[in-house]
C-alpha cells in the first residue's frame, strides 16, 4: 500500500462522457478517459483492506488492491500482469461490467468507492498501446482437440486457456462474426468491436481456429464434431428470450430486443450495406418493455436512429435512490440507477404491466394498453403483484422492443441432439465443483457461461470459461496447471 492516507486526501473522480448532442450523432464509444496522473491518484485511494471485500464482489477474483497500488506507483506493466492473472479480457469488463467490485469496496460505505472499473480498463489499454500484450504460445502440444461451441466471453476465455495449455482448439460461431453478444448484442457505442478483433488476433497466434457462419446442429452435426474432437464445450449462451403473450403480440413492429439490437449492429459494422438498419426507430414512438441493460441498449440505439420519443416501462416498483448500506453492503444493492443511454432521453415508468397491443388497421402496432400494478408481500415473504383497478392507460408506440431477459439456452437442435440433461430452469445441467465440474451428463461434453448458469454478467461468463478450461484440461490429460 503506497499511500495509506490516499483515501483521506484524494476525492473520487470518474471518467466523463462526451456531450449528449455530440454522441447521439454516431455509434462510437464516447467515454473521456482520465490522465495517467489522475489514475495514479485514484489508485492511491485504495485502502488495501485487511479483508478486501472487493474480492467478494468480483466473480473472477481480481487482485484489485494489488493493481490499484501498482497504478498509484505507475508501474503499469506489473499492473497488467496482475490483472491478466485472473481475467483474460479486462477490456471487456472495463467497458460493460456493472462493477459489483465497486459496490463491495469499503469506501462505498460512504458512497465514494475506488474507481476500480476505470482503473481496470486503463491498465489493459496501456498494455495494448505499449505492445505488452503478446501471444502466449504453448511450448508443448498435447495432441488433444477441443471444440468450443459459441464465441461469447465464456467460450473465448475457455478457448484461450485451453490453447495455452497446448490443446488444439476450434471455436464455432453461427453468426457472421466472432464475439457472441459482445459482437451483436452490445451496441458499438458501449464496446467498439476492434476491441474484440485485436484479442482474436492474439488468440489466432496462440493457435485457436475460428469458424463463423457454422450453426452446430444445422450446418454441422454433433456427430461430425465427435469424429474430430476429444471434448466439446457448450458456450452458446442463454438465447431463449422471455416473451410477452398478450393480445397483439403478433403485430408488425413488436420485436424481441435482441433482434432489434442485432439488426442495428450488423448495419453499424457493415454486414449490410443499406442506408439504414433493417429495423429503424427514426421518427417513431418507441416503447421499451424491460428495465435492464438490454432495455437501456435499446434506448441508446433508438435515440441514435432519431426516435421521436422513447418510453421505457418496468413491471417492478421504482427502487430507492439510495440503499441502506448497513443492511446490504458489501452485497449488490437494489437502488435507482440511470445509464448513459437513459440520460440521453427517455421517459421511465415503474410498476407498469402491458395488457395488449393495438392494431393500426394495417397489421402494425400503434399503441400499447398498460396498467399500473401494486406489489405486496405474502406471509412467506414472496412478492405478489395485483393490478390497480381503473388504472389502464395508453402509450403511443409504433416500435416495441421486448427486453425482459432470457429464460434458458435454446434447447431445440444441438442440445437435444447431444441428449444432455437440463436443470429445473432449462439450463444445461453441470456442477461447478468436484471431479466432474462443468461436465454435463454426457461423457466429454462440458457446459459453461450462460448456457449453464442462465442469464448473467460478462464477468461471470469469463470466470466460468476459465474454470471450464481447467476442468476440460484435467479431463483430457489427467491434471491441470491452469488457474481456476
Amino acid at each position: 500500500m503506497g499511500k495509506p492516507t490516499g483515501f483521506l486526501e484524494v476525492d473520487r473522480q470518474e471518467r466523463n462522457y462526451a456531450p449528449i448532442k455530440e454522441r447521439l450523432g454516431h455509434f462510437k464509444e464516447f467515454v473521456i478517459d482520465l490522465s495517467d496522473e489522475q489514475l495514479s491518484e485514484q489508485g492511491s485511494r485504495c485502502m488495501d483492506c485487511g479483508v478486501p471485500y472487493c474480492h467478494q464482489g468480483c466473480p473472477v477474483n481480481n487482485n484489485i488492491p494489488d493493481w490499484n497500488d501498482l497504478v498509484y506507483l505507475q508501474d503499469w506493466k506489473a499492473a497488467l500482469h496482475q490483472l491478466h492473472s485472473t481475467n483474460n479480457f479486462p477490456e471487456f469488463t472495463g467497458r460493460v461490467c456493472p462493477a459489483p467490485c465497486q459496490e463491495s469496496c469499503t469506501l462505498n460505505i460512504d458512497g465514494e468507492p475506488v474507481t476500480i472499473k476505470t482503473i481496470e480498463q486503463a491498465i489493459v489499454e496501456k498494455g495494448w498501446e505499449n505492445n505488452w500484450i503478446t501471444p502466449q504460445i504453448a511450448r508443448h502440444k498435447t495432441g488433444k482437440r477441443v471444440a468450443v461451441i459459441g464465441s461469447g466471453p465464456s467460450g473465448l476465455a475457455c478457448a484461450q486457456q485451453l490453447a495455452r495449455a497446448g490443446h488444439q482448439v476450434d471455436v464455432y460461431e453461427k453468426q457472421a462474426r466472432i464475439g457472441g453478444l459482445l459482437r451483436y448484442g452490445i451496441p458499438d457505442f458501449k464496446l467498439d468491436k476492434c476491441v474484440i478483433d485485436r484479442r482474436m488476433a492474439q488468440m489466432r497466434r496462440e493457435g485457436v481456429h475460428f469458424h463463423t457462419n457454422t450453426h452446430i446442429g444445422v450446418d454441422l452435426s454433433v456427430g461430425k464434431l465427435w469424429e474430430k474432437f476429444d471434448a466439446l464445450v457448450v458456450a452458446t449462451g442463454s438465447e431463449k428470450p422471455r416473451d410477452l403473450p398478450v393480445e397483439g403480440r403478433e403485430l408488425k413492429g413488436v420485436y424481441f430486443a435482441m433482434e432489434f439490437l442485432r439488426k442495428n449492429s450488423a448495419w453499424v459494422q457493415g454486414d449490410v450495406t443499406s442506408g439504414s438498419p433493417e429495423i429503424s426507430a427514426q421518427n417513431k414512438h418507441v416503447l421499451v418493455i424491460g428495465g435492464g441493460d438490454t432495455g437501456s441498449d435499446c434506448i441508446g440505439t433508438s435515440n441514435r436512429h432519431g426516435a421521436g420519443k422513447v418510453t421505457q416501462i418496468e413491471i417492478m416498483p421504482q427502487p430507492p435512490e439510495q440503499e441502506d448500506k448497513g443492511l446490504v453492503w458489501p452485497d449488490w444493492p437494489n437502488k435507482m440507477r440511470t445509464s448513459s443511454s437513459q440520460e440521453e432521453g427517455c421517459e421511465r415508468l415503474w410498476s407498469v404491466v402491458t395488457k395488449r397491443f393495438i392494431d393500426d388497421g394495417k397489421g402494425r402496432v400503434k399503441a400499447a394498453i398498460c396498467a399500473k400494478v401494486e406489489w405486496s408481500g405474502d406471509d412467506k415473504g414472496r412478492m405478489r403483484m395485483s393490478e390497480v383497478q381503473g388504472s389502464e392507460f395508453e402509450i403511443k408506440a409504433d416500435l416495441v422492443t421486448l427486453a425482459m431477459g432470457f429464460i434458458h439456452p435454446v434447447q431445440r437442435g444441438m442440445l437435444d441432439s447431444m441428449d444432455v440433461d437440463f436443470d429445473d430452469r432449462g439450463n444445461v445441467q453441470a456442477d461447478t465443483e468436484g471431479e466432474l465440474a462443468y461436465h454435463t451428463s454426457v461423457e466429454g461434453v462440458f457446459a459453461t457461461g450462460d448456457a449453464r448458469r442462465g442469464q448473467s454478467l460478462v464477468v461471470w461468463a469469463i470466470r466460468e470459461g476459465r474454470q471450464a478450461a481447467h476442468a476440460v484440461d484435467a479431463y483430457l490429460v489427467g491434471r491441470s496447471d491452469l488457474p481456476r
